[in-house]
């Protein structure tokens, strides 16, 4: 087998956009007509400069190779320009293109890619989802309702849901950290109350924030939210100072979980290290790779550590976390959208099965999805923002702050 073309669908999900803004597909083909899918989950630039950027890392480390050769070409792109560190745009880019290896790698065995990781350890995932506004009741003020958010949640859990996450503490700035105002605290607070009082001990809250706080701002919210005992307090500061992890959690009676912008074993090992963080949410689409994520997931048994892996994209991120959790041992959950997504099941021809709170992994060869190249190519994304984008202004400590949760149109 040889690695011989490349095609890229940059795919923009209809509103109101639960995944982003757009999604990035690539498909490889090799020379005997094997064809592999994967996803790339990287905006740190536009969407075209991100397609050259998969174009180049293809032509340059892997077009000609052997599929199968993952770790060979993972040490040529994370080495490339003589760098050898934690890239997250030339590591996006192979990440996408290392899970289309994959695909093809499992279709050429006839086996399931869980199969060539070490074989099944986990036949029912354990998934978890945002509260999300019921279609077509669709508002910003859900963003901001701790009923609402109650609503939601009693909604989620009768549908077999045992987790469920919401990120009631925005804002999410370029400024770095910040302390949180008061009232984003009341808010959080009032959040945990509502949606706790709702189900009870049937599901586990999950707290989310986006990396936005201080290490004194984190400790104080985390705190004020430790009566409701949520699962996990996610990302409380931003990601470029690991060792602030480990002074969080002195503090916090709330475990601290991180990884969705990290990359590279690289840097999750030093999180590890340095303690405080004992629940990892790499993007498989970001972070190297199934291979990279793989690796990590084995690192972490090292410090009792588990994986929850991160799914802020498209069906064939979805599918490659879905494979690497099958076959670990210190899975804790597995995010999906909603059930699985309606326009997410749709490009995978609905080929990946939840019941009742869990995912079923498929047995089907490679991925064990059914890619929708004409449905992808009938939703074309032709504008130039980013995937995800944080706002330029700070935290109105005055007025308060209201940011609308994943939806589209406001990120």
């Amino acid at each position: 087998m040889r690695l011989q073309s490349l095609e890229i669908f940059t795919v923009a999900p209809p509103a109101p956009g639960w995944g982003g803004r757009y999604w990035t597909f690539t498909k490889l083909t090799t020379a005997c007509g094997i064809t592999g899918f994967g996803e790339c989950y990287a905006s740190t630039v536009g969407p075209k400069a991100m397609q050259a950027v998969i174009e180049d890392v293809f032509a340059r480390h892997m077009e000609g190779e052997n599929p199968e050769n993952i770790e060979m070409m993972f040490r040529r792109a994370y080495s490339s320009g003589f760098t050898q560190r934690p890239d997250p745009t030339v590591i996006g880019a192979f990440s996408g293109l290392e899970i289309a290896c994959w695909d093809i790698v499992g279709k050429a065995r006839n086996r399931p890619v869980w199969a060539l990781l070490g074989g099944m350890m986990n036949p029912r995932l354990r998934s978890y989802t945002y509260l999300y506004p019921q279609a077509g009741k669709e508002s910003a003020e859900f963003w901001v309702s701790p009923d609402m958010a109650a609503e939601a949640a009693i909604r989620f859990v009768d549908q077999g849901f045992t987790a469920i996450k919401f990120d009631p503490a925005g804002p999410y700035t370029i400024r770095g950290g910040h302390h949180p105002a008061m009232s984003d605290i009341s808010r959080s607070v009032a959040f945990c109350k509502a949606i706790r009082d709702a189900v009870g001990d049937r599901a586990d809250l999950l707290f989310g924030t986006h990396g936005q706080f201080t290490t004194p701002g984190a400790i104080r919210l985390g705190q004020a939210l430790e009566p409701y005992s949520p699962l996990w307090y996610e990302e409380p500061i931003p990601p470029d100072n690991l060792l602030e992890f480990a002074e969080v959690a002195k503090h916090v009676r709330i475990p601290l979980a991180t990884g969705e912008r990290m990359t590279t074993k690289a840097e999750f090992g030093a999180l590890l290290r340095h303690g405080g963080v004992k629940i990892l949410q790499p993007a498989l689409g970001r972070v190297g790779g199934i291979w990279e994520a793989k690796k990590i997931a084995a690192i972490a048994e090292v410090f009792n550590a588990e994986m929850a892996p991160h799914l802020y994209a498209g069906p064939v991120e979805w599918a490659a976390n879905i494979h690497l959790a099958a076959s670990i041992p210190n899975l804790l959950l597995v995010e999906t959208i909603e059930t699985g997504g309606a326009f997410h099941l749709a490009l995978i021809k609905h080929s990946i099965k939840w019941d009742k709170g869990y995912i079923i992994p498929p047995n089907a060869p490679g991925l064990g999805i059914e890619f929708d190249e004409d449905l992808a190519r009938a939703h074309p994304y032709t504008d130039t923002r980013l995937h995800l984008e944080m706002q330029e202004a700070p935290c109105d400590y005055t007025n308060g702050n209201r940011f609308e949760g994943g939806a589209a149109s406001n990120i």
